[in-house]
This record gives structure tokens, C-alpha cells and sequence, in this order.
């Protein structure tokens, strides 16, 4: 090719596209290919996910036009003949796989079955459903499928929350990367809250722990799962600890409202304490915090229920804070 001509060409699944040697919008070091391609989208457009975090192929209904693949998201981390082939397979539903033609069957009859049944039906009822009606399918291809279509059945108890990300507010990078192993204290600090039943009504009990020594640092129980309880909870670890900016402390959380509230933010701040925030829905973001919810809940909430009040979370709580931190050999 030479530098300063440009060439066209058809790809396999007859969509126009147009080589250029140059791209100025993208630095030379950022350039994956020698050349920048540009797709003139005779069909729906395979782009990049909205959310930065995820890198996942999407399809968007454009308008015939130019579009750069290098601009569309920056850089596409796929080869230009990977775009190609999802816009022929897009195109020619005869170049899918069989297991997408599968899919693409078994759809309509899931979500058929799901409507037919007061939108009630869980994988097991469908699944049984479409074998009574002929279909050779397996429980978990139901599964898998019911997943993708963003359909589930209903359940007996009322679904409860704890990590509701809120969108809109700015989140800090993950800091922790799944390491909880430091060498000194006040070097990592990892925070969550869970929930207890109690027969008035939901409690919820916040933890903050050390990293290097295991040690529960910070904890506050509530009957409302605000952020000024987990805030509490980072107070009583900073007058415990004292840090000061030059320990370089980090404290990993989830990524729910309550830590990444302005308040809460601002208090880490004042403190010098530098922010970490794991992903949402993966457990191994913030492995430690949740081991120790899940020691809280073995040791003391499940083996001595059920619980009356919040008056009895909170002492059992302050006992249980008080024999890890002295006693028990989990460190």
C-alpha cells in the first residue's frame, strides 16, 4: 500500500469498508494495526458497551454512514475481521454457529413459557415445561438463556439488598487488586456491612478490618442502611489508628452508595486515607470483608437466632468484635 493513497474493499459479508493510512485522532503509539479502518455500516454497527469497565460487543442500529472503528470507544480491543465477521453473521443468519441458531430458537419458546405463567417460572418449571412439549433441551442452556434475556422466576422472600451502586457518583480506582496480604498495619484497611433478621424488623452491621493483622478495627450496627452508619464505623477505625497521609493507607470497600457518598469520600480524605473501590456483584473484589461477614454470620447470627431485637445484634456484636480482636486465632 502506498502512504498516501487510500484503498476499498468488500467484506466477506458485503459491507463496504474503506482502508485509511492515517488516523490523527489516534496517537501512533495507541495504533494496534498499521493502518486505521473505517466501516461504512450497510447494517446494524458492532460497537463497544457503554460502561468503560466492560469490553464486551453490543449491537447499535446506525444510519448508512462513515464510522471509524478506532473513534467508536477508542481503541476496539478486536482484529478488523473479527468486526467483519459479526456484521456477515448479523447479516446472513447462516453463518452463526449451531449453538447460536439453537439460541436464537429456543428464545421465543422460553420466553413464551415465562409469559404463559404469570411471569412466575423459575429455570426448573420451563425447563420441565419445554420437555413435556418436545424439546430436547438441558436444564442449563435454559439457565444460561433466561440469564441472557433477563428473565427469572419468582421467589418466596423478598429479595434484600445490600450493594445498590449508585451510577452517577464518580468511583475510584481498584487499588486493592485482590491482594489482602500487607506487610505492616495501616496499610490496607477493607470495609462492608451485612444484614440480620431480627423479628422487628432488618438490622445491618458494618465492619471495617485490617488487612495485616485481621483485626476489626471499626464496626457500628444500624436499623437503616444509610450512609452515616458506615461512616461511623470508619470513624471509630481513625480514632482508633490515628493514620496520617504519609502511611499511604488504602481502604478497599464495595461499590455501593454508602462508600462512594460525598460524605463518606470527603471523611477519607480528611483522614488521608486513599479510596479503593471494587466491582459490583464479585465477592473476590473484597474476599476479606466478606470472610469476616461470613464468620460473623457462622459464629454469632446463625447459631444463636433468631434475634428479637436490635438491641441484641448490637451487644452480640460487641462481644463477638471483642473475642475476635483478643482471642480467636483466625489472625
Amino acid at each position: 500500500m502506498q502512504s498516501g493513497s487510500a484503498r476499498s474493499g468488500t467484506s466477506p459479508g458485503g459491507f463496504q469498508r474503506q482502508f485509511s493510512p492515517a488516523c490523527p485522532s489516534i496517537p501512533p503509539s495507541q495504533k494496534p494495526y498499521s493502518v486505521a479502518v473505517q466501516v461504512r455500516v450497510r447494517a446494524p454497527f458492532i460497537g463497544l458497551c457503554d460502561s468503560t469497565q466492560c469490553g464486551t460487543l453490543r449491537c447499535q442500529e446506525q444510519e448508512p454512514s462513515t464510522l471509524s472503528v478506532a473513534d467508536h470507544g477508542s481503541i476496539l480491543p478486536i482484529a478488523p475481521a473479527t468486526c467483519y465477521g459479526h456484521l456477515a453473521k448479523r447479516a446472513d443468519p447462516a453463518r452463526q454457529s449451531d449453538r447460536a441458531r439453537r439460541d436464537a430458537e429456543l428464545r421465543p419458546h422460553i420466553q413464551r413459557v415465562f409469559d404463559a405463567n404469570w411471569q412466575v417460572y423459575g429455570v426448573r418449571k420451563i425447563w420441565r415445561q419445554l420437555r413435556r412439549e418436545g424439546f430436547d433441551v438441558a436444564r442449563c442452556t435454559v439457565a444460561r438463556l433466561m440469564k441472557s434475556m433477563g428473565i427469572q422466576g419468582i421467589i418466596r422472600c423478598k429479595p434484600h439488598k445490600t450493594t445498590i451502586p449508585d451510577k452517577k457518583l464518580p468511583c475510584p480506582l481498584d487499588k486493592g487488586n485482590r491482594q489482602f496480604r500487607v506487610p505492616a498495619p495501616n496499610m490496607l484497611w477493607v470495609s462492608d456491612f451485612t444484614y440480620v433478621a431480627t423479628w422487628k424488623g432488618f438490622v445491618y452491621v458494618a465492619f471495617v478490618i485490617d488487612a495485616y493483622a485481621r483485626k476489626i478495627v471499626g464496626w457500628r450496627v444500624s436499623t437503616s442502611p444509610h450512609a452515616r452508619f458506615v461512616l461511623d464505623a470508619l470513624e471509630q477505625a481513625v480514632h482508633d489508628r490515628r493514620p496520617v497521609k504519609a502511611m499511604g493507607l488504602v481502604q478497599h470497600s464495595g461499590r455501593g452508595s454508602q462508600y462512594l457518598s460525598i460524605k463518606y469520600t470527603e471523611r477519607l480524605a480528611d483522614a488521608g486515607i486513599e479510596p479503593s473501590v471494587g466491582s459490583v456483584g464479585d465477592s473476590y473484589d473484597n474476599a476479606l470483608a466478606e470472610t469476616i461477614n461470613g464468620l460473623f454470620k457462622a459464629d454469632v447470627i446463625h447459631r444463636r437466632g433468631p434475634w428479637r431485637s436490635f438491641e441484641a445484634v448490637e451487644y452480640a456484636t460487641l462481644e463477638w468484635v471483642d473475642w475476635c480482636n483478643t482471642v480467636n486465632a483466625m489472625r
